[in-house]
């Protein structure tokens, strides 16, 4: 495996060895440590020092079930500090079957024009993006693969990006070749268009896996890790209900976010509820689909995909449980059908629905549109990809969208919107969103699942501390976090699986040392770049609204949280 570098100012591809330091690392902690090494932590993040990274986990290239994500990581320019996004889809696959550990892209192009990256086995070109530019997702993609076939993977931004608007994400196609698998949170869009690339294109063709040391250990702990997880109860529920089923019993902990995080409990939670949406789509039947993979050899198939009332045509897939509360009940939105377009316009944008959901919401209280308003919500997002000063805004964030209308209650750390568990409620899931270098979100490590009591602050840092270390190591071996069920039930599978496959290098509490070593270095990027305690708090107004229906405040004490991360 290499390290492909690529300067966009030069248009050239540069191959290097793997330096030791970075040898035991793949994904979320390999981005951090290259973040690092090579970035200057106050550069400008949309500038030639910052860099964008695609680093496949360390299990990603084999086929094992819901392991075969990608990292893209920078310098946030939402948060200033380190950001990793990752997501399913082809791209992850493709580059490991290149021999590519670790794709860098830096510098900054000499011209304002876009280009597609196309890279192969026989090394890289620069394509004039051309009329590509200013096109939505769905329509870039749709190009490219009429131009590259259907074989390769494809890594692209939309609108958003190219306008640099930091609630862009990265889009990557999946296994039927809808770019609906993003690299959502952070701005990563952002940076991908201020390096002047519309689009990668990665051409495997000619490719093949990567090497396997012990290939008959790694098939027996592939074996035994594939039946803990398909044998674990929670996969039956993903199988049939999506993240979709976190709605009610999200809104059942009165965590559910809604009119703006103003409650936790949303009077149509029944209608935009994983059960529900189930119901309508085995009613809608034609190309509706109750479960759906993102990635090929997926055996969880948490996915969905959400057609018209007659079924002839896809709106949107996923409908995810994040963008159901975020542009469902935080925006005052009970009806599914409203919600899906709202997700499939953020796609078309390249935008984070999370983030964009936020800043509605924001919007609503600013009176910028009323609270239940779908069709007001769509004619926003309109104006994002007109690019108006109001769009602009919007595009920019819940902070952006908070000063523009003079709102105070903005649901954000270090400058990113709250996913979407109100952190009064779930106060674990609070703890992470202060304390997690990557800013308010529930993919570093969420506790809703833990059978404790989410309201008493008692245990939720040592709570939040766990989750965290985990999920970084699970983002590190590139595993999806509900592959995470099956290595629980058979934790010495991880262990197995890597040793056979690099030949001896990891020990038993590898998930653990690998989580532990991603925060160290995230959380040191974030120090050099000026961060202090005082970034690891949630907004003042948590701390002192009470949220119905319990009427809780976040009261976790700050010094406690202070200390969470003492003895990495």
């Amino acid at each position: 495996m290499k390290v492909w570098r690529i300067n966009v100012r030069k248009q050239a591809l540069q191959i290097e060895n793997v330096p030791e330091t970075w040898q035991g690392l793949g994904g979320r902690g390999l981005t951090a440590r290259i973040l690092l090494d090579e970035v200057n932590p106050e550069c400008d993040p949309l500038g030639s020092e910052n860099k964008l990274i695609f680093a496949p986990g360390l299990l990603v290239g084999h086929r094992l079930s819901s392991c075969d994500r990608i990292s893209v990581g920078t310098k946030s320019p939402l948060t200033k500090g380190i950001k990793e996004a990752n997501a399913g889809g082809r791209t992850g696959f493709h580059l490991t079957q290149l021999g590519i550990k670790v794709l860098i892209i830096e510098g900054s192009p000499t011209d304002e024009g876009f280009w597609v990256l196309v890279i192969n086995k026989q090394g890289a070109a620069f394509k004039p993006a051309g009329d590509l530019v200013g096109k939505g997702a769905y329509e870039t993609a749709s190009r490219l693969i009429e131009g590259y076939g259907e074989d390769p993977a494809i890594a692209l931004i939309g609108p958003g990006g190219e306008m640099r608007l930091t609630a862009a994400g990265i889009l990557n196609i999946d296994k039927d070749l809808v770019p609906s698998r993003i690299s959502a949170r952070g701005g990563v869009g952002a940076v991908m268009g201020a390096k002047g690339l519309k689009a990668i294109v990665i051409d495997a063709s000619e490719g093949e896996a990567p090497p396997i040391v012990d290939l008959k250990t790694f098939r027996e702990a592939q074996k035994e890790f594939n039946k803990a997880l398909l044998e674990h109860p929670q996969i039956t529920a993903y199988a049939e209900y999506g993240t979709a089923g976190m709605a009610m019993i999200s809104n059942g902990f009165g965590g559910l976010p809604t009119r703006n995080f103003s409650s936790g409990e949303f009077e149509g939670a029944d209608e935009i509820s994983g059960e529900f949406l189930r119901d309508l789509l085995v009613e809608r039947g034609g190309k509706a689909k109750t479960t759906h993979a993102c990635m090929t050899g997926c055996t969880i198939r948490c996915s969905n995909i959400f057609a018209s009332q007659d079924g002839k045509e896809v709106i949107v897939s996923p409908l995810e449980y994040e963008t159901i509360a975020l542009m469902g009940s935080n925006l005052g939105i009970s009806d599914l059908d409203v919600i899906a377009k709202l997700n499939w316009q953020v796609n078309d944008l390249g935008i984070d629905s999370i983030e964009i959901g936020a800043a509605l919401g924001v919007a609503a209280e600013g009176g910028a549109f009323e609270f239940g308003d779908g069709q007001s919500a769509l004619a926003l997002l309109e104006e994002i990809r007109t690019g108006s000063e109001l769009g602009k805004v919007l595009g920019n964030g819940a902070v952006a969208t908070g000063k523009h209308l003079g709102v105070d209650r903005v649901p954000v750390v270090k400058g990113q919107a709250m996913s979407a568990y109100d952190p009064r409620a779930i106060k674990g899931t609070g703890v992470t969103y202060a304390t997690s270098p990557q800013g308010a979100d529930h993919t570093s490590g969420l506790t809703i699942r833990s059978k404790v009591d989410h309201l008493d602050p008692e245990g939720q840092v040592e709570l939040s501390r766990n989750s965290q270390i985990n999920v970084a190591g699970y983002d590190t071996l590139g595993a999806c976090a509900f592959a995470s069920f099956g290595f629980a039930a058979a934790p010495e599978t991880i262990t197995a699986l890597l040793n056979a496959r690099y030949g001896g290098e990891f020990g038993e509490d590898t998930l653990r040392n690998l989580g532990k070593e991603t925060i160290k270095l995230e959380r040191e990027f974030n120090k050099r770049a000026g961060f202090t305690k005082e970034d690891d708090r949630l907004p003042a107004w948590m701390k002192e609204e009470p949220l119905p229906p319990h009427n809780a405040v976040f009261d976790v004490l700050e010094d406690e949280m202070d200390h969470i991360f003492d003895d990495l």
